[in-house]
């Protein structure tokens, strides 16, 4: 299958989320990253944006009886940086959370800004 995203980890926000995960999640989490990078156009159960949080996104796994969240955004078109996750616990996504992916995409593209400038 031909690639139609490639996926970026910024710092270590997301791999301390995926290495917490028992081996059965990580797989499931592989698996809807895989279909990210793959799929035309990604389905609204896996993929969805953040509503009133422009140029913010959502991944979406369900694994068992759980939902787990990796905050992501596109940058250069179809690369898509990957930055927190987190096992979502009430029905309304926390508010801390999408305020901590908020931080860690401005951290972003200030870290990509102050790259090119050398």
């Amino acid at each position: 299958m031909n690639r139609k995203r490639e996926l970026i980890y910024f710092k270590n926000y997301y791999w301390d989320f995926y290495n917490a995960q028992e081996e059965k999640v990580k797989d499931k989490i592989d698996y809807v990253l895989f279909l990210v990078t793959v799929a035309d156009r990604i389905p609204k159960k896996f993929f969805d944006q953040i509503h009133d949080y422009e140029g913010l996104f959502e991944i979406r796994i369900e694994f068992e009886s759980n939902i787990y969240r990796i905050f992501c955004c596109f940058d250069a078109g179809n690369l898509v940086v990957l930055f927190n996750g987190f096992q979502k616990k009430k029905q309304k996504t926390q508010k801390k959370e999408i305020e901590k992916a908020i931080r860690i995409k401005d951290e972003y593209f200030e870290y990509k800004i102050k790259g090119s400038k050398k």
